[in-house]
């Protein structure tokens, strides 16, 4: 048993120094992929003035294994249900933050809703390739939809 185990710890080690040997130099060293992560293009609901419908940001693209931070504000005064569960069941999210204040993630959210005008921050990483939709529940056919492409 205790030749087996030396075996396996071995084996794991090789495997361990082969993945650092192909991950570039600057992941290694940050350790954090998070403290990374690039800024992407607020998606803005509502314009503020006299269309709560407008929809600002419509289409964002991103890569698999990258931090991003992604900012999504409420400008209207409707209440608003982000939806985008496809997108939340792939994605690796670290937190999600509400005027200063963090909820740290052990999964997606099951959406994001809006009661008021505000930002709500979600950092996160992409896991998995695809074309992901997002909607404001109930809004649809005001136009209230984009979608996140996954590359």
């Amino acid at each position: 048993m205790f030749r087996l185990n030396t075996i396996l710890l071995a084996a794991g080690l090789a495997l361990a120094g082969a993945t650092a040997a192909v991950l570039p130099q600057t992941a290694q060293a940050a350790g954090d992929l998070m403290k990374g992560r690039e800024i992407l293009p607020e998606i803005v609901l509502g314009d503020g003035a006299d269309n709560d419908y407008a929809v600002e940001n419509r289409e964002i693209t991103i890569e698999t294994g990258k931090a991003y931070r992604l900012q999504i504000t409420s400008k209207s005064p409707k209440e608003m249900k982000f939806l985008a569960p496809e997108f939340f069941r792939n994605i690796w999210c670290d937190q999600i933050v509400i005027n200063d204040l963090e909820v740290h993630m052990n999964g997606g959210p099951a959406w994001l809703e809006f009661d008021d005008q505000g930002t709500i921050e979600v950092s996160f990483v992409a896991i998995k390739t695809g074309t992901y939709e997002w909607r404001i529940g109930g809004l649809e056919q005001k136009g209230m939809t984009g979608k996140i492409i996954v590359k």
